[in-house]
């Protein structure tokens, strides 16, 4: 059987997010005091501009803060499913833009740290009576294999062409 996925909400994410085009939040920008928002707003509340531009923001981000909701939220607002699991939330700060708070992934705390670096990813939010799956934005650790990798190739790079000093 194949689901039928779509966004919690329209203009949060790209979607459906796809090779050409990747997973990213839709932010706005005031084209006044440069002020980035998420979600994307048509005025500004930092100078009350009503011009702004599209941007999406970056799919890559660092964990500022974060709690664990462990009991189901009251409803409404909550209308997620009936069988609560617990899960995190977070502010993750993308860095020269804003913080966003958002889910997170990972949903023991004992794994998760400040300033530990984040992506982005999609995960299911609800599915409704007809078998449609809900998706919403959260993010996700990012494996420190990945980082120390990553770094580990820096250094490499850094160590393979030395800059000589002049005498």
């Amino acid at each position: 059987m194949t689901t039928t996925q779509r966004p919690v909400a329209e203009g949060l994410f790209t979607w459906p997010p796809s090779a050409s085009e990747p997973l990213r939040l839709i932010g706005s920008e005031c084209t006044a005091c440069g002020l980035v928002s998420f979600p994307a707003a048509s005025d500004c509340v930092r100078c009350a501009s009503d011009e702004s531009k599209t941007r999406l923001l970056a799919d890559r981000g660092t964990l500022w803060t974060y709690t664990t909701q462990n009991f189901r939220p009251p409803s409404p607002p909550y209308d997620g499913p009936e069988a609560f699991e617990p899960y995190a939330v977070g502010y993750v700060e993308l860095a020269g833009e804003l913080l966003v708070e958002a889910r997170l992934t990972e949903p023991d705390p004992e794994k998760l740290r400040i300033g530990q670096d984040m992506r982005l990813t999609l995960v299911p939010y609800a599915v409704r009576d007809d078998g449609t799956e809900v998706m919403t934005f959260a993010f996700a650790p990012v494996e420190e294999s990945t980082a120390v990798e990553e770094s580990t190739s820096v250094e490499e790079f850094a160590q393979a062409d030395p800059v000589e000093e002049a005498s």
